[in-house]
Parts: structure tokens; sequence; C-alpha cells
């Protein structure tokens, strides 16, 4: 565990290798693709547009990001809370000498999105979902996952109260701006929202990358045998209904010169968890900002994940938070190893498939 004054971890390289230089452009480009891309019929103009130059530089310099793996893929984002996925973070303490084993189990498993080796005793944190129909649920599957990833205990941290999950890493802005708060905004609702076949048919078809071209929306309105405007008032309805969150570029933190990601974990008083929360949450540089349960050797209520160019810079982004809220009682967790990173696929046949295989129903 970090705490203030305690040495420094060290943190291994990732894949995919290091940052790749950027010019200002691709920085500009970079910012606007992780928050304005919109539901429109040609995106990409609206994005030119907003970066005051032509179409075509905005789609050549998005393929070549893509390219460069800097931009893992321009997607759709679905909410998984909203379509009735049950979900969690969970801490497992598993072998030190061989956590590789039990990350390759657990990888194994559809749901999981992220998976990362941290320096802690419950040293492997991973995120996973279970579909709503299905027969093991969250805590059967946590069950199979302990037993067969040899974990000596596990430690389920479900979100009681979500202030923010955002990843929209700053390129543009220094230290300075990524410790800045904006304006607090209120817990986001949790609840599952009601959706029909043809939502569903609507995320199977669009999930994953779009392409590159003119009219990336118009390949998926084919495929449903609809019309492009139909299906972006659907989508846009969609995102009335919270079923979609954005449409978003969604970045290898590394490549993009963001080598350092920091867990900060708060212990903050009941009473006053909706108000810090809700500040917290504001910082730019903070993409997640979850409320969630304490156990006797775990006081830590507010989770902060934090994203920096270095682990200095993420230091100081929680650092400022420390300070604005006198926290004292706080600790970060570094990642030193990403065993899985991934975009959740929804209403696959292979969570099924694992649960026989696994589960035996």
């Amino acid at each position: 565990m970090t705490k203030a004054g305690q040495a420094t971890p060290k943190l291994r390289s990732r894949r995919y290798g290091a940052a790749i230089p950027l010019d200002e452009l691709d920085k500009r480009l970079l910012n606007l693709m992780q928050g304005k891309f919109p539901l429109q019929p040609r995106p990409y103009r609206h994005v030119a547009e907003l970066a005051e130059v032509d179409e075509t530089t905005v789609m050549e310099r998005v393929q070549h990001l893509l390219d460069q793996r800097i931009i893992r893929q321009v997607t759709p984002i679905f909410d998984t809370r909203a379509l009735g996925y049950e979900s969690m973070l969970v801490a497992a303490k598993v072998d030190a000498e061989n956590p590789h084993r039990a990350a390759r189990v657990i990888n194994a498993h559809p749901g999981v999105s992220h998976n990362y080796l941290r320096n802690h005793d419950f040293n492997l944190w991973f995120t996973i979902a279970t579909e709503p129909d299905s027969k093991l649920g969250l805590e059967g599957t946590l069950d199979v996952l302990a037993r067969e990833a040899g974990a000596e205990s596990v430690r389920q941290l479900p979100t009681l109260k979500l202030f923010k999950i955002r990843m929209d890493l700053e390129m543009e802005g220094d230290t300075r701006a990524l410790s800045t708060a904006a304006v607090a905004a209120d817990p986001v609702e949790l609840d599952p929202q009601p959706y029909d076949d043809f939502d569903v048919a609507v995320i199977r078809t669009l999930q994953g990358d779009l392409p590159v071209v003119e009219e990336p929306y118009a390949p998926a309105a084919a495929a449903l045998g609809i019309d492009q405007a139909r299906l972006l008032d659907h989508l846009a309805g969609m995102q009335e209904r919270g079923l979609l969150r954005r449409v978003a570029a969604i970045l290898y933190h590394r490549r993009a010169g963001f080598s350092a990601n920091g867990m900060g974990v708060w212990k903050v008083p009941e009473e006053q968890i909706l108000d810090v929360g809700r500040q917290m949450a504001a910082v730019r540089g903070i993409s997640h900002c979850y409320q969630r349960p304490t156990y006797a050797d775990w006081p830590y209520s507010v989770f902060t994940m934090a994203h920096g160019r270095s682990k200095e810079e993420c230091d100081a982004i929680l650092d400022s938070i420390a300070e604005t809220h006198a926290i004292e009682e706080r600790a970060t967790l570094y990642s030193s190893t990403e065993f899985k990173k991934i975009r959740l696929l929804y209403f696959t046949d292979e969570f099924k498939a694992w649960e026989r295989e696994h589960g035996g129903v």
C-alpha cells in the first residue's frame, strides 16, 4: 500500500510500448474525439468544425492515430448497469509469486473487462459483469473464479454510489489543469432501465469499432435494415434513457502519454461522502469516482482513479484532493501489470458458454 511519504512502487511497462510524440492538432483531436463525437450523419465534419480543419484531415489523422495504437477504438459506450448487468470491482489475494496464473483464469470470463496487478496484499483487482439472465449470478460466478484461480481471499467492492465514470484524458492541459475542479455533479442513478429486442439488436450491431468513413453509422443502419436517420434518432433515445452513455474514442493511455494510473482510496466520514464524492468527481484528472463498502481492515469508502503522464502527476492530482478536503487517512494503489483491458461486449453467446463450461449450468 502506498501512502504519503512511502517508497515509490516500481511501475512496469505496459503493452503497446512507450508514448508516441503528438503535435498540437493530434492533441486537440484526441480531446474532441473523447468527448465531442456526435450522433450525426457525418460526425467527423462536426469534429472538423470544432478543430478548425477540414473533414478529410480529421479522418486521416484519426486513422493514423488508430494505426499508431494511440486510439484504441472509436465506439459507442453503453451503460452496463442500465442494461441490467450485475457488475462489481473485486480485489483478490492471489499467489504473489505467480499472479499470472490467477489472472489467466479470471481473464477467461467474458465479463471481466479490466484486470490489474496492484501494490497491495489484495494484489489482483478486476471488474466483472454478468448478464441479466445469468444462472450463476455474480456471487456464483465469483465463487467459481475464486476457486479456479486459487484465491486466498476475495473482497467484493460493489458500487454504492456512482459519482463519475468518464475516461477522458486531458491531452492539451498540464498538471494544474488535471488538478482543477469543475462544477460538482450529483451521483448517477444505477437502476436498470427498460429496453426491448430492437435495442438489443442495435447494441449487438453497433458495439465494437466504428469505421473511419464519412458516415460511420451507415453500415450498422444497413445491417439493421433501417435508414441512418432512424438509427441516429434511436441512439439519441437510448442516450436519453441512459442505455447509451456516449460515442467516443478510447485511447491507449501509455501511447497517448499517460503512463501512470493511481487508484486513490479515501476514508471519508459517512455524513460527508455525498458532498466530498461530488467534489472529487469534478476534478479533471479523475476518471472514476465511487462510494464502495468498507470492512474492518479496509476503511476506505470513496475510490477515485487518477491518470497522469507520470506517477508524480498522479500524486499531484490526489495530493490536491487531500489538501482540499483535509483527508489524512488514504492510500494510493498503483498498477504494475495490466492483465486485461477491453470494452465489454453485451448480449453475446460467450457468457452462457462460460457458465456451461465452468459452472455446469
